[in-house]
């Protein structure tokens, strides 16, 4: 571990202590995680704390934990990730929340803190279900209005829900179930005989 991350560990820990569920380093990174109850006072901590200053929020995603690392997964399944940036200490680090339900997926909303988390937050909202209490204009980014469902969640079905065309006799755009049968396609290999064979070219 190079003497920054050394640093800035050290600092973490000395200003988070006890919030601090996990601590890890790897690939250069500090990914910490914290419970969804001590998330808003540790990010306001990372931002304000003279010797950490994290000022700028530049990522936040949603993830679904269920099958990740194909396997089934013990524990809660999503989680809000974070990558915030200290311009004034030039270093990176990746705060992880992981929702208390999975039924109902909440993480506090970081609006009032970096108020580039807007958009952020409504596509993990979108894409993944998930809930920020605190955001005040949460509603879908990416999917239509009427669109049901989650499309980022690992039990999402490939083909969706519904489809959409358009009817001459409405003249306009409507909503029908799928009408695509599931199949699955099993790719066929065609190998020459003397593949491979360098002697026969």
């Amino acid at each position: 571990m190079s003497a920054k991350l050394e640093t800035l560990s050290q600092n973490l820990q000395k200003h988070l202590g006890e919030r601090i569920k996990s601590l890890k380093t790897a690939l250069g990174e500090v990914t910490i995680e914290v419970d969804a109850a001590d998330y808003l006072a540790a990010m306001k901590t990372l931002r304000d704390e003279p010797e950490l200053q994290f000022e700028e929020l530049i990522d936040l995603c949603g993830i679904d934990y269920s099958t990740y690392g194909n396997s089934e997964r013990q524990g809660k399944r999503f989680a809000a990730v974070s990558h915030l940036l200290s311009i004034a200490n030039n270093w990176r680090i990746r705060v992880r929340c992981f929702a208390p339900e999975d039924d109902f997926p909440a993480v506090p909303s970081v609006t009032e803190i970096w108020n580039s988390a807007n958009w952020f937050e409504r596509e993990a909202f979108d894409l993944f279900g998930i809930v920020f209490p605190g955001h005040n204009d949460l509603r879908r980014i990416l999917t239509d209005y009427g669109f049901i469902g989650h499309p980022f969640r690992k039990d999402f079905p490939i083909s969706g829900y519904v489809e959409m065309r358009y009817d001459p006799d409405q003249q306009r755009v409507i909503y029908q179930p799928v009408t695509i049968e599931p199949r699955e396609v099993t790719p066929r290999i065609v190998r020459e005989e003397t593949y491979g064979d360098v002697e026969n070219g």
